[in-house]
């Protein structure tokens, strides 16, 4: 019997877990399939482990391979969930009656957003991913995954006011639906 090397592969894999979750959830909107989707990135990654070369960011290479299997997934079987299956931690913490009801809008606005949007914006807000990261792990430049970040945040802004919002300087700033749970506005410059 073979015994295994241990080179820190395992404990690189172990440590990123949590952030693998995080993302599977956020992407997949389903508790379920997003520990199926993880688990899967995770068995690519054991074959693929040869593949991955010491001095690179582990981090990126495994949520490239997660974000990879869920679009080959999606590709698949072209069905949606809504985001009722996530917890409300992931989002947010729950409160008064006020915040569990901004809390549901916001929910049902991030649903609404475009897949490439959703999964840029919440690697930002709920990964602290930078841009750069992100980039490597979609594959696409910088400057897109900046533009996606925008145009979610300007989704969910007139979304959540029920208005389109109009951005004509780089200091406006959003008032309304965060003041009342005592957020900071979302700048129209981010």
């Amino acid at each position: 019997m073979l015994m295994p090397q241990h080179d820190g592969f395992h404990d690189l894999l172990i440590t990123a877990l949590p952030q693998l979750r995080a993302h599977a959830r956020a992407l997949t909107r389903n508790s379920a399939a997003a520990d199926d989707l993880v688990q899967d990135a995770v068995a690519n990654a054991l074959a693929a482990r040869d593949s991955f070369t010491p001095s690179t960011n582990f981090r990126a290479w495994m949520h490239r391979i997660l974000y990879n299997r869920f679009i080959s997934d999606t590709r698949k079987r072209h069905a949606t969930e809504d985001l009722d299956h996530v917890p409300d931690a992931v989002l947010g913490v729950g409160g008064a009656q006020e915040d569990r009801l901004i809390l549901g809008e916001l929910r049902s606005a991030i649903g609404r957003l475009p897949a490439e949007q959703r999964a840029a914006l919440l690697l930002v807000a709920l990964q602290g991913m930078s841009y750069d990261e992100i980039a490597e792990v979609t594959g696409c430049a910088a400057a897109a995954i900046k533009t996606r970040v925008f145009r979610a945040r300007r989704q969910l802004r007139a979304s959540l006011l029920g208005k389109v919002v109009a951005f004509s300087n780089a200091s406006e700033r959003c008032f309304g639906w965060t003041d009342r749970i005592g957020a900071a506005p979302i700048r129209a410059a981010d």
